[in-house]
C-alpha cells in the first residue's frame, strides 16, 4: 500500500481501517520507544553493544559483495545476448526504438580494505565488552560511549552530497529519505562507478578504523 504514502487517500480513515486497526502496532511502537528511553536513561553503564554494530556493518558488506558479483554476472549475460543479436532480431521493424547498447564489463572491487578493518573492529569490540562487564561504570566511560559514533563521520562527506557526514547510514541519493546503507560504497555500485566504489570502500574502512581506535581508548 506504499503508493497512498504522502497522497491524498494517506488519510486517518485508511489508517484506522487498514494500516492499523486498534492502533495495535502504535501502542506497541510507543512502548518500545518508551522503555528503551527508561532503559538509557536509569542504566549506570550505557548498554552499547559495539559485537552487534560490526554484526549489522559486516552484513551490508557482504551484502554489497555479493551485488558486484550479481551485476558481474548479469552483464555478462546481457551482453552475449546483445552480441549475438538477439533484441536485434526479435525487434519490431516498425517500432524504431532504440536498441540496447553493451555494457563495460564489472571488475573485480577489492574489498580487503574493509574486511580488514571490520575484523580488528570485531576483535576492539569482544575486548572492550569483557573488560566493561568487569569495571564500574563511570560518567566518562559512558560519556564515551555515547559519543563513540562520531568517529563514524568523514570530513569530506558523501560525493555529491557533501553535508551527509555519516559513512554506515543516510537518505539515498534517489530515495527521499529511505535509508542506504554503507551509502557511498552502495550508490556507486548503482551507478556503475566502479572508480569511486573503489575510493568510498577505502574511506568506509578509515572511518571504522578510526572508531576501532577509539574503542581502544576507552578500555
Amino acid at each position: 500500500m506504499a503508493g497512498e504514502y504522502h497522497s491524498i487517500y494517506d488519510s486517518y480513515d485508511l489508517f484506522v481501517r487498514f494500516k492499523d486497526p486498534g492502533f495495535v502496532y502504535g501502542v506497541a511502537l510507543s512502548q518500545v520507544a518508551g522503555r528503551s528511553a527508561i532503559r538509557l536513561a536509569d542504566a549506570e553503564l550505557l548498554p552499547f553493544d559495539f559485537r552487534r554494530l560490526y554484526k549489522t556493518i559486516n552484513g551490508y558488506a557482504t551484502e554489497l559483495q555479493s551485488a558486484v558479483d550479481a551485476e558481474r554476472e548479469n552483464t555478462q549475460v546481457e551482453n552475449q545476448l546483445i552480441n549475438s543479436k538477439v533484441y536485434a532480431l526479435a525487434a519490431d521493424p516498425t517500432d524504431k526504438q532504440e536498441l540496447p547498447k553493451a555494457k563495460d564489463e564489472v571488475p573485480f572491487l577489492d574489498f580487503s580494505p574493509l574486511q580488514n578493518a571490520l575484523i580488528a573492529f570485531d576483535k576492539a569490540a569482544s575486548h572492550l565488552a569483557d573488560t566493561l562487564a568487569k569495571r564500574p561504570a563511570s560518567a566518562a566511560v559512558n560519556k564515551a560511549l555515547y559519543q563513540a559514533e562520531q568517529q563514524l563521520l568523514t570530513q569530506q562527506g558523501l560525493p555529491r552530497r557533501d553535508w551527509y557526514k555519516h559513512t554506515i547510514y543516510a537518505p539515498g541519493f534517489y530515495t527521499g529519505y529511505g535509508v542506504k546503507t554503507l551509502p557511498g560504497i552502495r550508490e556507486a555500485i548503482e551507478q556503475r562507478n566502479w572508480k569511486e566504489a573503489q575510493e568510498q570502500i577505502e574511506i568506509v574502512a578509515g572511518s571504522i578504523n578510526k572508531l576501532t581506535a577509539y574503542l581502544h581508548q576507552i578500555l
